[in-house]
């Protein structure tokens, strides 16, 4: 089966929650809804956090943003990528990414990150310009599934936050 997914890049955690919030009230499968972000300030370190089972517990950090997005979407972790910093990362992208660092299965010139993003099926071009907004502190919401899936859940997105940069990778 062909990987599809959108991606919807945002520039603040406000605009990435208002996202998984809007697909949420649509009826999209959350277990389908993955995103990417750093957490990180100067002043609001990320001291650590768990997941137990569909609860995130965490210490520090963006924790009212964090964790109102744990409660949506299952599966999370904190990596340190090296050229881009510590990343967290929510939803079904982070057995991908796990699954590409345990096996070693980096794609030729990217770095384990742009592996993970390549192996969902978005294109190179694509996965670099991505890795650069992850650097410029922007955050990621990527909807998986079939191709009447995603392209849904971009309809909704554009039709409620038009302003959100958009695209869908089949």
């Amino acid at each position: 089966m062909k990987k599809e997914v959108t991606v919807a890049v945002c520039n603040t955690h406000q605009e990435a929650e208002q996202v998984v919030k809007e697909l949420q009230q649509s009826g999209f499968n959350m277990k389908k809804l993955s995103i990417i972000g750093k957490d990180y300030h100067e002043e609001d370190k990320v001291t650590g956090f768990y997941n137990t089972g569909d609860a995130m517990k965490k210490w520090g950090g963006f924790g009212a943003f964090w964790g109102g997005i744990w409660g949506l979407i299952f599966g999370a972790g904190f990596f340190l990528i090296p050229g881009i910093g510590p990343l967290v990362l929510a939803g079904p992208f982070v057995a991908t990414f796990v699954g590409g660092l345990e096996g070693a299965v980096i794609v030729g010139g990217l770095s384990a990150l742009g592996a993970a993003l390549f192996n969902i099926g978005i294109p190179k071009n694509s996965v670099l310009k991505y890795e650069s907004d992850l650097k410029a502190d922007k955050y990621l919401v990527i909807a998986h599934g079939t191709p009447e899936e995603v392209n849904n859940a971009k309809e909704i997105i554009t039709g409620t936050l038009p302003s959100i940069e958009v695209s869908v990778h089949h």
